[in-house]
């Protein structure tokens, strides 16, 4: 239980934080969309085009179950709290933090959703995704971190620090 798994809706500051917050805590960091890509030999938008939405979770939960790691932050893919067994996987090697963002935020933060890789069935929205998921991050978290989008990414990862520590 010694890791830090890091949820949230695809633009609220996983990878980014991820990486200062596993500085901060002198951790190694990670992150599962890397792994992905990197076993499927093909960026995430690819495998979802070429493999499907069913494709991409089935690759998605094998690499949260099968994830081995000590003293490392985890950013983890923000479909990834679709798959029960992945996250209960996640959950049994460290703490879940849900970084929070309002959906204002994260609809500014994210305008390419065609084009960076996230998984959602072809007729649904942003709105929708963040409805559906909002819930399951909720769910998951051993720890919720409202990120106030006036923050900078510092401050972020110091009241994060604060709560971890």
């Amino acid at each position: 239980m010694n890791n830090i798994i890091l949820i949230g809706m695809p633009g609220s500051g996983k990878s980014t934080v991820g990486v200062l917050l596993a500085k901060a805590l002198g951790y190694s960091f990670t992150d599962t969309d890397l792994i992905i890509s990197r076993r499927a030999g093909k960026p995430l938008q690819r495998i979802l085009d070429d493999d499907g939405l069913q494709g991409f979770l089935a690759l998605e939960r094998q690499v949260g179950e099968a994830l081995v790691c000590d003293h490392t932050v985890v950013a983890t893919g923000g479909s990834m709290v679709l798959s029960d067994p992945a996250m209960a996987r996640l959950k049994q090697t460290g703490r879940v933090v849900y970084l929070s963002v309002p959906f204002e935020e994260i609809s500014r933060r994210v305008t390419n959703i065609k084009t960076r890789g996230i998984a959602f069935h072809k007729n649904e929205t942003l709105a929708d995704v963040y409805r559906d998921r909002v819930p399951l991050y909720e769910k998951y978290a051993d720890i919720t971190v409202s990120v106030n989008p006036s923050d900078s990414i510092e401050e972020t990862v110091d009241s994060l620090v604060d709560i971890l520590l």
